[in-house]
């Protein structure tokens, strides 16, 4: 917005200076027989003829400077910028102090010369102006509570319209922006008017019709925070007797409470909740009375909240009612509303309560993070002063979502990504997956970056079910199925882990560390199940017997990882967990008709082995380390896959005992045709091709491919396999 700026010199009262008395006679004489003022800057000369005091920093250095006109007071540290206004050569500093030796100095004002005092104030600052800052209680918040601290009355001059009242004669009836102008011209006719110029700075305006806002203090109702020691009581239960999450809410909570003001209830708008007070039209009196609420109420049950805007006063007013002021009988209804956030703060009373099936103090209150000062706060006062009890148990407050430069999403800027264009192109599971990938506690960046990551992820746990899927297709739960002490080790391993991921995951869950739990079920998926698991699976799955033992171990375990993963993904993957429960349903027909009618995974301690965890993980740890050799010799070209790699594993006696017990599932764990074990006082790990010719059904290398003449492309096991089935 474009507004006028200027200067204005409002004269002091000499006779009152407390160091006057000090000057020597150089200084006096001057000081004496030329005008001394007070310098003040404003955006608004509107709001001049409602000054009724001039601010002052306590803490700033202050200096009367001479000019041509006489003597100014300013901060010292405007004295440079203000050089050009002042318009001096030279500076003749008459005297200099601290803000606070200012108090109560005494001007006269510029247009209608009431005296004013200077006043005390540590929101006064150099950085615009003059240090010293003109005071209407009636058109600024800053203004208003100055007021107060100093018993100024609240001088609003100014109607609903924007115009100028009576108490202002000389521009009665004019609107505020218009007077601008008018103040300006008399205040040159004065030579009160130091400077003027324009300038264009950030102003309030309506977000309906953009026009520029003005500040007037009126008549409304408030709650108070204090009485009853309701700021207290509030500030000790969220201390104390509140989960937050993230917990650095709790103390941005209770540094909002120690400085929220009053709360202002009412708001002036054409249509909203009406605000159960009438006033006397003899003495004015507001009167706040049980009866007259009950039938309002009533009547709103029947009838709607309209009710109130479109009834006479009389409905709501018990027979023969009069004013316990003056006993009058013309009464009118209050025209303001209640503020919105009164009616969602007093949700834990309209709503929580009233229904049966929801708890009352509610489980959860999840907002965003501006909240603290809206909802939540809101809640917690009235609450406390209806019930003198908390509405809530724990607090979540999440960040919001931003560009990929951190910049808030505006239709101007360009930068809006439209969820429902992600929905449509990469499906809903996506979008939850993105929101759970992220720590909601902060702003979420979004971009076209984040969101192919996210679509890989997806694939990945997608993928993870096909295989889990695509390898039950013959599988009975109630024919198939074998015991703990059945599976193969290896088996009884990855279901041992399966265990601690159901703990860690609900423990995320509960804790609404979503983040973390997606981030430990992606790691489970593509690490220890596709990376690991499954990739030594393959060979068993696809070579051995269809009812073989090792392969119904691995079935067993894969449908318990699919069951169990399942169940554990459906809280964000939910799309995704009731299509592949359909798909579990064919397996076992007992299954619930959705994954959410089911019962929540449990560690199941048949299948918990954490020492058998500690020998595999000794074991996976030399695996790595050989994957990392084949890797070195499949890169110098010696070999294209580890299957055509025999294994030389030199290790002290424990750890080659520890993979002996393998037995022969050490090479498919290891992935390679052949493995030799030898003694040796440190681990070494060496690579050569493995003996042999390749099997075309298995692709492992052995020396017995070709001596049978039956099969002569294949190993002794696919022979063997191969012989049963025919």
């Amino acid at each position: 917005k474009v507004s006028p700026s200027i200067y204005v010199k409002f004269p002091l009262k000499k006779d009152h200076i407390p160091f006057f008395s000090s000057l020597d006679c150089k200084h006096l004489t001057r000081f004496t027989n030329l005008p001394v003022y007070i310098l003040i800057w404003t955006t608004t000369p509107w709001t001049l003829p409602a000054n009724l005091a001039i601010g002052i920093n306590p803490n700033l250095d202050y200096v009367f400077v001479e000019i041509k006109e006489g003597f100014v007071l300013i901060a010292k540290d405007c004295l440079e910028r203000l050089k050009e206004k002042l318009n001096y050569k030279t500076k003749k500093i008459l005297f200099h102090c601290k803000g606070k030796e200012l108090e109560g100095l005494i001007y006269v004002h510029p247009l209608n010369l009431r005296e004013g005092r200077v006043l005390l104030a540590d929101f006064v600052s150099v950085k615009e102006g003059t240090g010293c800052v003109h005071i209407a209680p009636g058109h600024g918040e800053e203004d208003y509570f100055l007021g107060l601290k100093y018993g100024l009355s609240v001088f609003s001059p100014v109607d609903d319209e924007g115009k100028f009242t009576s108490e202002v004669k000389e521009f009665q009836g004019v609107p505020v922006f218009e007077a601008n102008k008018l103040i300006q011209r008399k205040l040159e006719e004065k030579k009160l008017l130091l400077a003027q110029e324009e300038i264009r700075h950030s102003y309030p305006h309506c977000w309906r019709c953009d026009s520029p806002l003005i500040f007037r203090a009126i008549p409304q109702w408030f709650l108070s925070v204090d009485k009853h020691q309701l700021r207290e009581k509030a500030i000790n239960s969220v201390s104390s007797k509140v989960k937050w999450i993230p917990p650095r809410s709790q103390a941005r909570m209770i540094s909002m409470l120690r400085e929220r003001p009053d709360w202002c209830l009412s708001r002036q708008r054409y249509w909203g909740i009406g605000i159960p007070v009438v006033y006397c039209q003899s003495c004015k009196k507001a009167i706040i009375d049980e009866r007259i609420i009950e039938r309002i109420r009533s009547l709103v049950v029947r009838e709607g909240s309209d009710v109130w805007f479109n009834t006479e006063v009389e409905s709501f007013l018990p027979e023969g009612f009069c004013c316990p002021e003056c006993g009058g009988k013309d009464f009118k209804k209050e025209e303001d509303i209640i503020d919105v956030w009164f009616e969602s703060g007093v949700s834990h009373q309209a709503v929580v309560a009233q229904e049966k099936s929801l708890k009352d103090p509610a489980d959860l209150y999840l907002e965003g993070s501006d909240q603290h000062r809206g909802w939540f706060q809101t809640s917690l006062l009235t609450s406390l002063s209806l019930k003198g009890r908390l509405p809530f148990k724990c607090v979540l407050t999440h960040g919001f979502v931003v560009d990929s430069q951190g910049k808030k999403m505006s239709k101007s800027l360009g930068n809006v990504i439209d969820p429902q264009k992600i929905v449509n192109s990469l499906g809903a599971d996506t979008l939850r997956l993105w929101v759970s990938l992220e720590d909601y506690t902060e702003d979420i960046r979004i971009s076209q970056e984040t969101l192919n990551y996210t679509v890989e992820v997806y694939r990945r746990i997608r993928n993870t079910f096909r295989f889990l899927l695509g390898n039950l297709y013959d599988f009975s739960l109630e024919k198939d199925t074998l015991e703990p002490h059945q599976l193969r080790e290896i088996d009884r391993y990855i279901i041992s882990k399966l265990q601690g991921l159901v703990k860690k995951v609900t423990q995320k869950y509960e804790n609404f560390k979503f983040y973390e739990a997606v981030h430990i079920l992606h790691n489970f998926a593509n690490g220890d199940l596709s990376a690991f698991y499954f990739d030594i699976l393959k060979d068993r799955l696809y070579t051995f017997l269809a009812d073989s033992r090792g392969r119904k171990s691995t079935q067993t375990v894969l449908f318990e990882l699919l069951l169990t993963l399942t169940k554990l993904v459906a809280p964000v993957l939910s799309f995704t967990a009731e299509e592949v429960w359909e798909y579990l349903k064919e397996i076992e027909k007992k299954m619930e008709g959705s994954v959410f009618l089911s019962k929540w995974p449990r560690v199941r301690e048949e299948f918990l082995d954490l020492n058998l965890e500690k020998k595999w993980d000794r074991i996976l740890a030399v695996r790595q380390l050989s994957l990392k050799k084949l890797e070195e010799v499949r890169s110098s070209g010696e070999i294209t896959s580890s299957l055509e790699s025999k294994l030389i594993i030199e290790a002290p006696f424990s750890l080659i005992s520890l993979l002996k017990s393998l037995g022969n599932e050490l090479k498919e764990v290891f992935i390679v045709s052949q493995i030799e074990l030898r003694e040796a006082k440190k681990l070494e790990i060496y690579v050569e091709k493995a003996e042999g010719k390749k099997c075309q059904r298995c692709w492992n290398y052995s020396v017995y491919v070709g001596q049978n003449k039956n099969y002569p492309y294949l190993c002794e096991r696919c022979s063997e396999v191969l012989s049963h089935l025919s």
